[in-house]
């Protein structure tokens, strides 16, 4: 039997992102000092954990980590992103943590494959800080200007997203769009339309990767918000 090449001991932490709670929110893997892992190697240690990303970061020297930024891949259990939002906020959270030097005044910036992606954090904000004993952080990130690609067939989503053509709002044609990873962004006239979501995987992937798109990201208004149109629901289903 053909011995399998023994992975180095590597340092990682899960954390929770959107939320002040622990086992809350968007959990996320990040993965530390993982320069000479293959990506093969990260796919599979994504896969083993499971959740719907895990990050993994390779330090530099600190002459170019300051040029371009600290040099981070995203996987999910299936494959390699670009770019993501709650990796990108978590990873920079544990950054801060546990790696100050990476931080630049108020300012992680991440050499994600998409390019670099800023994170400035506010420690005077409300939530800044989480209760307990694992500390948390508030930050927002500034990611790249939406690039707006196809507009799709109203009837084939609501079909593929396991919905009825009239669940969608008329007015906002489903597109798909990327900051750096593409989405089809779908809008939907109601919340209980949007509880009843339920993606035909299978279909759907093939489909939307045809047009430029990994997954379905669907919005509805929030009716706990209504004097504030500005506020919504949102999911995504993906496997």
């Amino acid at each position: 039997m053909e011995a399998r090449k023994k992975l180095p001991t590597l340092d990682y932490s899960v954390v929770d992102v959107f939320t002040s709670e622990p086992l809350a929110g968007n959990p996320l893997a990040v993965v530390m000092n993982t320069c000479g892992l293959t990506t093969e190697q990260m796919q599979a240690i994504a896969r083993e954990f499971n959740l719907s990303e895990t990050t993994f970061i390779e330090r530099r020297e600190a002459a170019t980590e300051r040029a371009e930024g600290v040099r981070v891949r995203i996987f999910t259990a299936r494959e390699e992103l670009n770019f993501a939002g709650h990796p990108t906020l978590g990873t920079a959270s544990v950054l801060k943590m546990l790696a100050p030097e990476t931080l630049r005044r108020d300012t992680v910036t991440l050499k994600e494959n998409v390019g670099p992606i800023p994170v400035r954090f506010d420690t005077g904000a409300e939530g800044s800080q989480v209760a307990g004993s694992s500390k948390g952080f508030f930050g927002e990130m500034t990611q790249r200007d939406p690039e707006f690609g196809a507009e799709l067939d109203s009837a084939v989503v609501a079909r593929l997203a396991g919905l009825e053509p009239g669940d969608l709002d008329p007015a906002l044609q489903p597109q798909v769009v990327s900051t750096g990873t593409a989405f089809a962004i779908v809008v939907l006239r109601s919340q209980e339309a949007l509880a009843r979501l339920k993606v035909n995987q299978e279909e759907a992937t093939a489909w939307l990767r045809e047009r430029g798109a990994r997954w379905f990201y669907v919005v509805a208004p929030d009716p706990h918000q209504n004097q504030d149109p500005t506020k919504w629901r949102a999911r995504m289903q993906f496997y």
